[in-house]
């Protein structure tokens, strides 16, 4: 007999098989690229395509599938395209005549992957089949959206259906083909020309661009002209909506110059030690209570600014705590169900058969639970950059902490930074001792505990807001404070074990710098995540604020504290914790 699992068991199993879907199809769709390119190192990050850890361009706007609405042909035809556009188009010629202006770079950028996608072999009908479902899915839509009711955005939709039609060979979508009759004949004068040039030199990328350059810049006058003529009187709902397929184009070249990667390197003096990590002195490194580093009247104004900062983010934490109790829980045996009119005999209910024969509750049901059988700890970089985030990332470590415990999952937050600038009293220590050469770590390391995995959440607010102490932050010495959060949490008794670090930079210790090499400290970072990661017991991530942690960490994801809300901070942190970014 078959049990029905309990409704919050069945959605702890439906999220997760949700997340395990979806890291199945970005492997598919990587493998898929790779495959046909001959790339090895490109992978799916973030839902995004890297070479390495370089994130490529967006490319185009169809080219990015939602798991929440496209199904999984249209992932193909993703995966197909971009494979495509990799292989049959030259970049460093598509870099060169790449208009500036943005319009005509999204139209340039839109028609250059048409031109690769139309150049599919005709062998390869599954990859033909896969590129027109994708292209029929994200035309839809568009069009259901409501942007072609727009003059801007029923122009840029009939460019992108006719100019397709006309390199590939295929029929527009034919549900809009109708609506495209007045724009299309209202087109034909100013590009007919171009667009019979773009079948005809399909197979030639620099003549091909001669045409989409003049269409571009055709496509993006009109667009500039019916936007002046428009604006007022359709109002602000549609200029959002019409903006959102304007700026999908333009998000490769933000994203690249708003995060950059963290610089990193090998440190001669650690590779001629062996990989062997020396600290000068250990003599002054203190390990302290959150609480105890403030008064409490400072703390209680750090932790009332706090809360109006939660508060002002409209946070929910509620619902966050079910989502986190979805993903992070298992289901558990909890007893049984006894009186069942199905399942297992249940023995003690025999004498009620012999009593009464038409008794049919005789049965027992096994009782599963879903079960948070997991901690999670946030180790806070407190060096002196990070004193700008201070406030969002206390909020954030604030929240997930009060979530956690709300899903029943236990919590840590943990920082780590100096007891002083340029090295301190160990730094005096290694002047007097004669300047020995190599002295390894130089500086009063100092790692602090706002919130230990026992204390509840609300006896722990007081110390979680000494995170605005602005004093705190000095320099960062990562790699021991790894080491550390990683030692506390093999002293816990839950079976799942994940470190969060949260840095926005290398580690940073000016004396030690000056007395090793530049890289001593970051080398040793990757050699301790290394061999955490190699051991397995304990899942860790880095979260970049602003900036890509992945030198350092397997598992990482890059934060944009300064635009993002609070809802898709915490979404891209829970994404973290299931494992959806990945390097």
């Amino acid at each position: 007999m078959t049990e029905a699992p309990a409704p919050a068991t069945a959605s702890a199993s439906a999220m997760q098989r949700r997340v395990r879907q979806e890291e199945q199809v970005a492997e598919l769709c990587a493998g898929v690229v790779r495959a046909f390119s001959g790339e090895r190192e490109l992978h799916f990050r973030g839902r995004r395509l890297h070479r390495g850890r370089v994130a490529l361009p967006w490319f185009a706007p169809h080219l990015h599938p939602s798991p929440e609405t496209d199904d999984l042909a249209s992932f193909r035809g993703v995966a197909d395209g971009l494979a495509l556009r990799l292989t049959l188009s030259d970049a460093a010629l598509h870099e060169s005549l790449r208009p500036e202006e943005p319009v005509e770079r999204m139209l340039f950028e839109m028609l250059e992957q048409f031109r690769a996608e139309a150049l599919v072999p005709e062998v390869m009908a599954g990859m033909r089949r896969n590129l027109r479902h994708r292209h029929e899915q994200w035309s839809l839509a568009f069009h259901h959206s409501g942007l072609t009711d727009t003059a801007r955005g029923l122009l840029l939709y009939a460019v992108a259906q006719i100019c397709r039609a006309r390199v590939s060979g295929q029929q527009v979508v034919e549900e809009t083909e109708d609506m495209l009759e007045a724009t299309r004949f209202a087109l034909a004068p100013l590009i007919g020309h171009q667009l019979a040039g773009l079948r005809r030199d399909r197979a030639d990328q620099a003549a091909y661009a001669v045409h989409a350059l003049a269409i571009a810049r055709t496509v993006a006058a009109m667009l500039h002209e019916a936007g002046e003529d428009s604006s007022d009187a359709r109002g602000p709902h549609v200029d959002d909506k019409r903006s959102v397929f304007m700026l999908v184009a333009d998000m490769d070249r933000e994203i690249i110059e708003r995060f950059t990667t963290a610089e990193s390197g090998r440190s001669a003096v650690l590779d001629d030690a062996g990989g062997a990590y020396r600290v000068f002195t250990a003599a002054y490194d203190r390990e302290h209570d959150a609480a105890a580093l403030a008064r409490k009247e400072v703390l209680a104004g750090h932790r009332e600014k706090l809360d109006r900062r939660i508060a002002a983010q409209g946070v929910n934490i509620a619902r966050l705590a079910r989502e986190l109790r979805a993903l992070l829980s298992d289901p558990t045996r909890d007893g049984w169900d006894g009186g069942q009119e199905e399942g297992l005999v249940d023995g003690r209910r025999l004498a009620q058969l012999v009593a009464s024969p038409t008794e049919h509750r005789l049965f027992r049901t096994e009782r599963m639970e879903p079960v948070a059988d997991c901690i999670v700890t946030f180790l806070i970089d407190c060096s002196g950059s990070m004193k700008e985030h201070a406030e969002s990332v206390a909020m954030m470590a604030d929240v997930f902490a009060r979530a956690l415990e709300q899903a029943g999952a236990a919590s840590e937050v943990l920082g780590f930074t100096t007891g002083a600038w340029n090295g301190g009293r160990a730094q005096r220590e290694w002047v007097r001792a004669g300047r020995p050469p190599h002295p390894g770590r130089l500086n009063e390391r100092c790692h602090i505990v706002f919130k230990a995995a026992a204390t509840p959440w609300r006896r722990a607010r007081p110390a979680m807001a000494a995170l605005l102490k602005a004093d705190l932050f000095r320099e960062g010495i990562d790699g021991e404070a790894v080491d550390w959060g990683c030692a506390r949490l093999r002293q816990r008794p839950e079976a799942r074990k994940l470190l969060l670090v949260i840095s926005d930079g290398s580690p940073m210790d000016s004396a030690t710098h000056l007395a090793n090499d530049a890289h001593y400290l970051d080398h040793h970072l990757r050699d301790v995540v290394a061999r955490q990661e190699q051991r397995g017991d304990i899942e860790i991530a880095g979260i970049g604020v602003g900036l890509d942690l992945s030198p350092y960490y397997s598992r990482s994801h890059v934060l944009d504290l300064a635009t993002s809300t609070g809802n898709t901070i915490f979404r891209e942190v829970t994404g973290l914790m299931a494992g959806r970014y990945r390097r």
